[in-house]
């Protein structure tokens, strides 16, 4: 978790709480340190959001304190909540949990005289073609092109020969039904287009191409005459 959006949890958190959170709390909830807490409760505190407490006792929010509200027109809402459902035809059990929590917030702020199920309830997305089952983790593929790291994998084709790939990621390509893996591939020497449920195993490596992701992109969209 980045550090602003850890910022912006411990407000979250502290707003919903029922009583004083103790440094402790916050660690377990957010996965990490209490050193860590400290800082970032000094960091929020020196911003001017008004925390109460110290070190060794406990924290509250005090009442009242909101974060600035984001104004959304009926089009813009529709919107995002047919672009969350969409998500859930993907197969990425990571984007689906953080499109449920994207959503979750995004209803906390509809306006008052309409409701989530007015908004959503004539937004029908079907799951027609949903994707076929996946026997890896899709998000370590997504974290390996963040991180400009390279991966080991176990890969089936159409004919259902096996060969193993060591690969730099550098995209996904969500089609209807099927979730596409782009990637530079060591042993064919070029770029290829994985399908991921043809990935039987998928392991890191400690191999990095650090600095390469943007310049891969723009090759493999050159070369496929993709629009930038």
């Amino acid at each position: 978790m980045s550090r602003s959006n850890r910022l912006f949890e411990i407000i979250q958190i502290l707003r919903s709480a029922t009583g004083v959170m103790t440094a402790s709390q916050l660690a377990e909830k957010l996965e990490v340190t209490t050193r860590t807490v400290y800082r970032d409760i000094a960091v929020l505190q020196s911003r001017g959001v008004p925390i109460d407490g110290e070190a060794g006792i406990g924290y509250l929010m005090r009442a009242g304190y909101d974060l600035p509200p984001l104004m959304f027109d009926a089009e813009e809402i529709e919107a995002l909540i047919v672009g969350l459902r969409l998500i859930k035809r993907t197969g990425d059990e990571g984007l689906i949990a953080a499109s449920q929590r994207v959503a979750d917030k995004l209803y906390e702020i509809l306006p008052e005289q309409r409701s989530e199920e007015t908004y959503a309830a004539p937004l029908v997305v079907s799951s027609f073609a949903e994707m076929p089952d996946h026997q890896i983790d899709v998000a370590q593929l997504r974290e390996s092109i963040r991180a400009e790291k390279a991966l080991w994998i176990d890969y089936r084709d159409a004919a259902g020969n096996v060969t193993d790939r060591t690969l730099y990621p550098i995209a996904m390509i969500y089609y209807i039904d099927a979730l596409i893996l782009v990637a530079w591939c060591q042993l064919r020497s070029g770029f290829r287009h994985f399908r991921v449920d043809r990935i039987q195993s998928c392991e890191n490596t400690e191999a990095s191409f650090s600095g390469q992701g943007d310049k891969l992109r723009l090759c493999w969209r050159e070369q496929h005459e993709l629009p930038s």
